[in-house]
């Protein structure tokens, strides 16, 4: 029987480097990350997804563009959100990506720099 010639391997030169942006990253630890609080100038809206399958957004950073208090309107969905507890099924968080590398970049940077 005629079997075809075997190619053969080249060797491969080390490990390559995968070139992701920081954005991509910033979006993998993000999902895989258990997030309890998230601090609010990083919030742009959220989804509030009730039980019998209602979806009530809403957006923050509209509500503070039109001159709500950051403080007043995070206290005031802190009590609303406490008192529909029983109704949520969950909360979806939407957050400003670019605002959250330039908070978090700086702070990881220092961390590991020495390793």
């Amino acid at each position: 029987m005629n079997q075809p010639p075997k190619k053969q391997k080249q060797k491969r030169s080390g490990l390559k480097k995968i070139n992701v942006s920081a954005k991509a990253q910033w979006k993998k630890i993000l999902s895989e990350v258990d997030k309890d609080e998230i601090p609010f100038h990083l919030l742009l809206k959220l989804t509030v997804n009730l039980v019998d399958g209602t979806r009530i957004n809403i957006d923050i950073q509209e509500l503070l563009r039109n001159g709500i208090d950051p403080e007043d309107l995070e206290d005031l969905l802190d009590t609303k959100l406490k008192a529909l507890d029983m109704f949520i099924d969950d909360i979806d968080f939407y957050v400003n990506l670019d605002d959250l590398v330039k908070t978090v970049q700086p702070i990881t940077d220092k961390m590991l720099k020495d390793l």
